[in-house]
């Protein structure tokens, strides 16, 4: 019996488990998920420091001409003090001198020739200081396991001199198509073949997810030659397949997976299209078997395949999420079952492809993201709400448009 997809994923979650760790320096996790938590050792900023470029001063000289007595620049590690009638110039970065008690920007001040200045009338306490701690205290917690690392994280972790730190191992994926139609794109197809298209797009698709990728090739519609395949792909993390899913005469797939004692989790889904997609484990590889229509095999791939990459790799941010956004134009849809439909997303609007079929490729190139349209549904107003799912996740523009807010 057929599993809605609500149940698809729930059985995906409860499966799925994450991988095993290493450690890495953090010049080389970039994309990885952190499998620890860091704490912060130090504070930052470590001392009181300046913000400007400018004079320590005591604020009871404001509005008075004061003698310079030194400076103190970044990385000084001087013993000078701020006294009343006196100022230390300082700058940015520098440690706060005992005695000051705020910072006079230079361009604020007055230079007068014999090496004194004239201060602002108002000065305010501790006026462009950075104090000890304001933007990291120890004991912190400044990432926690599960945080997938980004540029701005490597920031975090080398404030702190943290050097190397653990991580989730990227998932590791095996792909094969079924098909003796199939060609690769480097061979010569006869009239009556046609290009595997499914596999250098999945292999893209999971790169792209974080996941290194193994091509154990294209199987001949034989039960043995998928069973060889099926052998050579055990050590992955992940076996994702496309093709021999049905019922059709040809179709192996699932019979040689059976013969490697796979235990299914599901093997269909109420969803259009991509019905006959499969979910598995022999022993600790997860399988995940696709149709072999392309845009069936991509947009299932977006669903439920990333939903297990997710699930594997640790990252705590691991469900699926969508865009509000509005419909373009009125569309028709015909319900029964939940339909995956792709489209383009601009920031705003979501507009479905012109035409698509689970066996085209040409709207995978087009679209952005794609939306799940309720069963009962049959027809979308324009303007409506709808939940859009990114597969790009970069909007960009062929127009410059202003990118202020509240203007």
């Amino acid at each position: 019996m057929a599993v809605t997809v609500e149940e698809a994923l729930n059985l995906i979650y409860k499966n799925t488990t994450k991988g095993s760790a290493k450690i890495l320096p953090i010049e080389s996790v970039l994309g990885f998920v952190l499998a620890q938590n860091i704490t912060a050792t130090h504070n930052l900023p470590p001392f009181d420091n300046s913000a400007m470029d400018g004079y320590g001063v005591k604020i009871t000289n404001a509005n008075e001409t004061i003698q310079v007595t030194g400076t103190i620049f970044a990385g000084d590690n001087a013993s000078d003090s701020v006294q009343v009638n006196t100022a230390i110039k300082i700058m940015t970065g520098a440690r706060i001198p005992e005695g000051c008690e705020c910072v006079v920007p230079i361009e604020d001040t007055t230079t007068n020739s014999e090496g004194t200045i004239t201060l602002p009338k108002n000065l305010t306490l501790a006026k462009h200081i950075r104090r000890a701690g304001e933007d990291i205290k120890i004991g912190q917690i400044l990432l926690e396991d599960g945080q997938r690392l980004y540029a701005h994280h490597i920031t975090l972790l080398a404030s702190q001199g943290v050097s190397h730190v653990k991580v989730y191992k990227k998932p590791k994926i095996a792909l094969f198509a079924s098909g003796s139609e199939l060609k690769m794109h480097f061979e010569t197809v006869a009239s009556h073949q046609l290009y595997n298209t499914n596999t250098p797009t999945f292999c893209s698709r999971v790169q792209e997810l974080g996941c290194d990728v193994a091509f154990i090739g294209t199987a001949i519609d034989t039960l043995e030659d998928i069973q060889v395949h099926i052998q050579s792909a055990l050590d992955s993390d992940l076996i994702i397949t496309s093709g021999g899913v049905s019922v059709g005469d040809a179709d192996y797939t699932r019979e040689a997976f059976a013969s490697f004692s796979c235990v299914p989790f599901f093997e269909k889904i109420n969803i259009k299209p991509g019905k006959p997609t499969t979910f598995g484990k022999i022993g600790n590889t997860y399988v995940l078997n696709l149709p072999g229509n392309p845009l069936a095999a991509a947009l299932n791939l977006e669903l439920f395949g990333q939903s297990i990459i997710l699930a594997l790799s640790g990252d705590s941010s691991k469900y699926i999420n969508t865009i509000k956004a509005k419909m373009k134009e009125d569309y028709k849809i015909r319900a029964g079952r939940k339909t995956l439909i792709p489209g383009a997303f601009d920031g705003e609007y979501f507009t479905p492809c012109e035409k698509f079929a689970p066996g085209m490729v040409s709207p995978l190139a087009i679209s952005n993201s794609y939306i799940i349209v309720d069963e009962t549904c049959g027809f979308l107003a324009k303007k409506s709400d709808v939940k859009v799912i990114s597969t790009r996740f970069s909007f960009t523009s062929n127009e410059s448009k202003s990118l202020v807010s509240g203007d």
